[in-house]
């Protein structure tokens, strides 16, 4: 497909996937790790949380999804050596500029990667830490996922492989990479077809990962969401997502609340909240679009580095729109 063929359902739909994600990222920040737990009201963006955010505030999660949407707002092709060498720096940039909270396995790759990165030596990073822990597959690649699908909506496979070498730049484990992977895909799909499918995207991972995965979404559909947590393994908070979306009920009378409906299910379920519900929120505002999302969250929306909810609309309109005749 043609990018400039992109109706416009569709484009609000792209935008919905980056501003969906920063919507749940700064609803879900202020009860990270259950202090405090939600009132009986639901969760509201209070601020708080572990960086003493303010109302409204992204964390790591959105600034390191920014890192990857500004370079594809440029043109970038996000698997290409120049792209990723764009995001390494933003991503470097920002670690460099002291942020209130960080993962500790994305700030040990930055801190080992040196002064100017490149993609190269940073995704090399990444394997070493891999190599030496066996332990990478931490969430922090899946949070930052809502725009790697962008740029590339006439073109799955490249879907696939953006999603792949993004990921790696930090997080190198297979796990963390089908995770990107199944997640990226099913963006893309709610994107054009306005559906929530997670199993379109097994066709792309190998047969051990279509096998795992498999078990892992079936887990998903039939536990209740309450039960995937701790959440900070790439498996379980993917799982924690999904579960809370496909048990949220959808309204009748007003299909699209079940993006803040959902976004309320995957924050109750607790651990890292502002992970999880950035997570879901990316699928969610990728079905039901920008639109859908409640003035009151998108007005209060904004963080490093120095930019609003409607900036990030922006950069994924141009992101999208850029995207056209890249193969």
């Amino acid at each position: 497909m043609d990018h400039d063929s992109l109706t416009p359902a569709q484009l609000d739909r792209a935008c919905g996937a980056v501003l969906g994600s920063a919507t749940g990222d700064a609803l879900g920040a202020p009860y990270e790790f259950d202090n405090p737990r939600p009132g009986p009201d639901g969760p509201k963006m209070i601020g708080g949380g572990l960086g003493n955010f303010a109302p409204g505030e992204w964390t790591d999660d959105t600034t390191m999804a920014w890192g990857i949407l500004d370079a594809a707002a440029t043109g970038l092709d996000l698997r290409s050596e120049e792209g990723l060498t764009a995001v390494a720096r933003h991503f470097h940039d920002w670690y460099r500029s002291g942020p209130a909270d960080i993962g500790i396995q994305t700030a040990s790759v930055l801190r080992a990667v040196g002064p100017d990165p490149t993609g190269m030596g940073m995704t090399a990073q990444a394997y070493d830490h891999h190599a030496a822990t066996g332990r990478t597959a931490g969430n922090g690649s899946l949070m930052r996922t809502a725009a790697v699908a962008l740029p590339y909506l006439h073109d799955a496979d490249a879907v696939a492989e953006a999603a792949r070498k993004v990921s790696a730049l930090t997080h190198y484990d297979p796990r963390a990479q089908e995770a990107c992977v199944l997640w990226s895909l099913a963006i893309r799909s709610a994107v054009l077809d306005a559906t929530l499918d997670l199993r379109s995207g097994l066709r792309y991972l190998d047969d051990d990962g279509r096998a795992y995965w498999t078990a892992r979404i079936g887990e998903a559909e039939q536990g209740d969401p309450s039960q995937f947590r701790p959440n900070g393994w790439v498996v379980t908070a993917l799982q924690a997502a999904w579960s809370a979306i496909i048990h949220t009920e959808v309204p009748d009378d007003q299909p699209h609340r079940h993006f803040g409906d959902a976004l309320v299910a995957a924050i109750l379920i607790g651990d890292d909240t502002d992970t999880v519900a950035a997570i879901a929120g990316a699928l969610l505002g990728a079905r039901w679009g920008a639109s859908a999302i409640p003035a009151d969250w998108r007005d209060m929306l904004h963080g490093y580095p120095g930019l609003s909810g409607e900036q990030l609309v922006e950069l994924a309109r141009r992101a999208a729109t850029l995207g056209s005749g890249r193969s």
